[in-house]
């Protein structure tokens, strides 16, 4: 692949607001909770709740909680997420072109696309961030980006990158990060608390309709029914991570944060699972959060701050955040190999027509 024509890799985040105050807060959650693959409700309903309920009261609180995190060059999930995107660029070399672009706010999706077509990309790796596929994440992010893809005269050829949740390289990059900090801090028991999601959405995602949160075990091992179901990829995440950081049955359990509204959620609830460990006796907790590849305001506020201060009244001792990927060298390395796999994988495919032709083909003679 020449310079002239990288390679263009489309890194996918959800988005942020652009200051900590309530005007851009409430710009972003009208654009993110505006979305019906996120709020999965009709049109009316779901215009009335935002204009009515939510934006008139949520856009303080959230805009005094960001402030509470914001960083000198923006919010932590932007900050984190472009330094990934540099030092990804700078692994893979000549011949690839690294952009980021925000599912909601900026930099958008349609600077990321315009910025790889003056880069000369005409095949494009989609590679939305969300190690755990949901249709309010990875699949909103891989229909806009098809969108804004076909609106264009010239088409460029996009590949879809899926989700990462038990990738060897994401499990060995979270042990990277997180083994030291947890010998250092000895936890009597480890969280692995991710992003919740209505319950609706999961069974949404489930084929057969009779599968998903039916049965206790349904989503202890991922088949043909569960394949697309977030829990489901959550529970084998924690199962990696467990095995690859040697954490002992009974010394780790997982829970979801960040819910919204009074519909039912997938459980445990984190901020009620919090009151349950306290009350069985346990003192120093350590969280990770295997949904998030960069740490934002879902970890360093809900977890590190207010999750901290609910476990000391509560009884515990410490609540330590494990630091996220963010761009750590070990997961710019995975991330890396997840983008030359995908090279090989397609260069392999785009090889087989032509070898198959060439088997069957009749000799002259």
């Amino acid at each position: 692949m020449s310079r002239a024509q990288p390679l263009g890799v489309l890194l996918i985040q959800l988005g942020t607001p652009e200051a900590p105050e309530p005007g851009p807060v409430r710009r972003f959650l009208r654009e993110f909770l505006g979305d019906p693959r996120v709020l999965d409700i009709p049109a009316l309903p779901r215009r009335l709740l935002l204009e009515l309920a939510i934006l008139p009261r949520r856009p303080r609180a959230s805009a005094a909680a960001y402030r509470k995190v914001w960083m000198p060059l923006g919010s932590p999930l932007l900050v984190h997420s472009r330094s990934l995107a540099g030092a990804l660029g700078r692994e893979l070399g000549a011949g690839f072109a690294v952009v980021l672009g925000m599912r909601y706010g900026k930099p958008s999706l349609a600077s990321a696309l315009a910025e790889l077509r003056r880069a000369g990309a005409e095949r494009i790796l989609v590679l939305p961030l969300f190690p755990q596929y949901a249709a309010s994440s990875t699949g909103t992010a891989f229909a806009r980006t098809l969108e804004l893809a076909a609106a264009e005269w010239d088409v460029a050829a996009l590949e879809l990158v899926p989700a990462f949740h038990a990738e060897p390289g994401f499990l060995a990059a979270w042990a990277a990060v997180a083994r030291e900090p947890l010998a250092a801090f000895r936890p009597d028991h480890v969280l692995l608390s991710y992003h919740g999601l209505p319950e609706r959405q999961i069974r949404k995602s489930d084929p057969t309709g009779h599968w998903c949160l039916e049965r206790p075990d349904c989503c202890d091992a991922l088949g043909a029914a569960n394949r697309r179901c977030y829990r489901a990829q959550c529970v084998a995440t924690s199962q990696g991570l467990a095995e690859v950081l040697g954490l002992e049955a009974g010394r780790w359990s997982m829970s979801f944060q960040s819910r919204l509204g009074r519909t039912p959620w997938i459980r445990p609830y984190t901020d009620e699972y919090l009151d349950v460990l306290a009350a069985a006796g346990h003192k120093r907790l350590a969280v990770l959060c295997p949904a998030f590849v960069a740490d934002c305001l879902e970890t360093l506020e809900e977890i590190a701050i207010r999750g901290r201060e609910q476990w000391r009244a509560r009884g515990g001792d410490e609540l330590l955040l494990v630091p996220s990927l963010n761009a750590h060298p070990a997961w710019v390395a995975a991330l890396a190999g997840i983008v030359r796999a995908r090279v090989v994988h397609s260069s392999s495919a785009a090889r087989a027509p032509e070898a198959r032709a060439s088997a069957t083909a009749t000799p002259s003679r």
